[in-house]
């Protein structure tokens, strides 16, 4: 009986290996897949005419590749494709108050991946990244709306980039305070943060108004 496929673990290269509070870092593709998928958000960094620039975008992942899109004409992102890029996510899940100032902190899920994307250009596979960049910030509407059209295609440049080498790192639990600290009058804890969504806001020139769709609704008590 053959069991599920082991799936490689994250490439500990030289930009990926974590060096600070290294026992923050997972390299189980699970715990990369875990932050890419409650994100909703990413930020790209590309060199363009020499430098430093930072893209934020939506984003979606299919297996262990990312796909990130924009328009054919959009400069910024064509100069990823000249070069290796860095994409990041990241989850702020509680403020960390403690007792002395410089143990402040956050409690987190970060990704950051390494590599040098390519082009989609194969029909097919434009149509299932574009679905997988709609799905993963609005799941269940791609079956509903009107797909691309040659035109909207034609517009659209989609970037693929493999996911294999990537670093996550996390904090959890409290305030990390020095013992000679524990006796201040000073309050420490966690301030939980969490993103929700609120109630649905119908366009004003809906054809049918009515109920919102279960896909909408559904999200409404996810929390990410």
């Amino acid at each position: 009986m053959t069991g599920t496929p082991t799936r490689p673990k994250l490439s500990p290269t030289q930009r990926s290996t974590v060096t600070r509070y290294r026992d923050r870092a997972a390299t189980d593709r699970a715990a990369l897949d875990e932050v890419l998928d409650a994100g909703l958000i990413c930020h790209i960094g590309v060199t363009l005419h020499g430098a430093p620039v930072v893209l934020p975008t939506v984003y979606g992942r299919s297996a262990d590749t990312l796909y990130l899109h924009g328009s054919t004409g959009a400069g910024n992102l064509r100069a990823a494709l000249t070069g290796d890029i860095c994409v990041a996510v990241s989850l702020v899940d509680a403020i960390v108050y403690a007792r002395a100032a410089m143990h402040f902190s956050m409690n987190y899920r970060s990704a950051v991946i390494h590599g040098r994307p390519v082009e989609v250009t194969d029909p097919e596979e434009r149509l299932r990244a574009l679905r997988a960049i709609v799905d993963h910030s609005a799941p269940g509407a791609w079956d509903t709306v009107r797909p691309p059209d040659k035109k909207e295609l034609a517009a659209t440049l989609v970037l693929a980039l493999d996911l294999a080498e990537a670093s996550v790192k996390t904090r959890t639990g409290d305030p990390s305070d020095d013992p000679a600290d524990l006796n201040s009058d000073a309050w420490a804890g966690l301030l939980p943060v969490r993103q929700v969504f609120g109630t649905p806001i119908p366009a004003p020139d809906l054809v049918r108004p009515g109920a919102v769709p279960d896909h909408v609704t559904a999200r409404i008590l996810t929390t990410r």
